[in-house]
């Protein structure tokens, strides 16, 4: 023994220290975890065993109908997103897409009405009360010249992308252009989409806020319209396509030269100014040749005169040319009458009536 705890005296061996022995353990009784006599019996009685085929066979029954019904709801909603065979139905998607197409041509109509039909004709037909702008309801323009993208740029970028005048009187209409229009990107799309719409869909005019049918005030009808673009058009074989400057649709190469001008004929003029005739009356002497000096005052845009008969027929027609300048051409004898004359570049705002006396 030492005084010193922890520590063995000098000499003597170390004690040896065992492990602390555990009393034994009673296991617990057998009836603790077993189920009572009645329950521990394998024989099943009549009533059990057809109790469990019933409930078997129901519960098979119960899965049967259950993986039926999965089949035909998966079977039906794949019928509803990509539509059935031999199409009895249209894709889900199809029809979202139609019926957004639909919605933007009915906006982009009010768009065209409020802002383009002033110059280009409440139907396309050019020449409208504010000015006159070439036609856009012409099958050969919109076949394939009247595009998606060509349509953008000149939303874009205005009148100069048409014929590189700078000049033009068409504005830029994008309020991202330079300098900025009106329009914002979705207006832009819609008036696009219009333009573009195709004449067997029948669309409704809506009003522009609250897009609510139109209703005529005399039948009571739903205000209706319909595009413009035939889907089935397609040009003549070997047809010219449609110039990149409308205005150079009007200026012909084979445009038989001009005969010359007696210095002893009548002078009749016609003066052109600001997309109209400055004389819608003119007089010109009957049954004798005369000269038809044409004045083409409106820079950079192209004008002729066509003068007809009372039967509609064709009787004399200068050439085409933009101004400013002035022609003088050499006119056949006319009987006396009265005989319509119109500039066929702009036809609807320039007219006039030649009096042959």
């Amino acid at each position: 023994m030492t005084d010193t705890p922890g520590r063995e005296p000098e000499g003597s061996e170390p004690e040896q220290r065992l492990p602390a022995t555990r009393p034994p353990a009673t296991p617990a009784p057998v009836e603790r975890f077993t189920s009572p006599p009645a329950l521990r019996k394998f024989e099943l009685t009549p009533e059990r065993a057809a109790q469990v085929v019933r409930q078997s066979s129901n519960a098979r029954w119960v899965g049967f109908l259950a993986t039926v019904i999965v089949i035909l709801f998966v079977a039906l909603y794949w019928f509803y997103e990509l539509g059935a065979p031999l199409g009895l139905s249209e894709p889900r998607l199809s029809q979202e897409i139609t019926a957004q197409q639909v919605t933007k041509v009915e906006r982009g109509y009010n768009v065209y009405q409020a802002n383009c039909a002033r110059c280009h004709g409440v139907e396309g037909e050019g020449g409208g009360e504010g000015g006159d702008g070439p036609t856009l309801n012409r099958q050969d323009k919109l076949f394939e010249h009247l595009n998606e993208n060509y349509l953008h740029n000149v939303l874009m970028v205005g009148g100069r992308y048409v014929c590189g005048n700078p000049a033009s009187i068409m504005p830029v209409w994008a309020d991202t252009g330079n300098p900025p229009g009106p329009l914002n990107y979705r207006q832009i799309e819609e008036l696009i989409a219009f333009l573009r719409a195709t004449s067997d869909v029948t669309y409704i005019v809506r009003d522009e806020h609250l897009l609510d049918p139109k209703v005529d005030p005399v039948t009571g009808e739903v205000l209706t319209f319909k595009g413009w673009r035939d889907p089935n058009y397609e040009p003549e074989p070997g047809a010219t396509p449609y110039p990149d400057c409308w205005a150079n649709e009007f200026v012909s190469a084979s445009e038989p030269p001009a005969a010359s001008v007696d210095p002893n004929a009548e002078v009749v003029t016609f003066t052109a100014l600001s997309l109209a005739f400055t004389e819608t009356e003119v007089t010109a002497p009957a049954d004798t040749p005369f000269t038809l000096s044409f004045d083409n005052q409106d820079a950079g845009v192209p004008h002729d005169v066509q003068i007809k008969d009372t039967s509609d027929a064709v009787v004399f027609k200068t050439a085409t040319f933009a101004g400013a300048e002035k022609r003088d051409f050499s006119v056949p004898a006319l009987p006396a009458g009265s005989y319509p004359f119109l500039c066929t570049v702009h036809p609807t705002t320039m007219t006039g009536t030649l009096t042959a006396e």
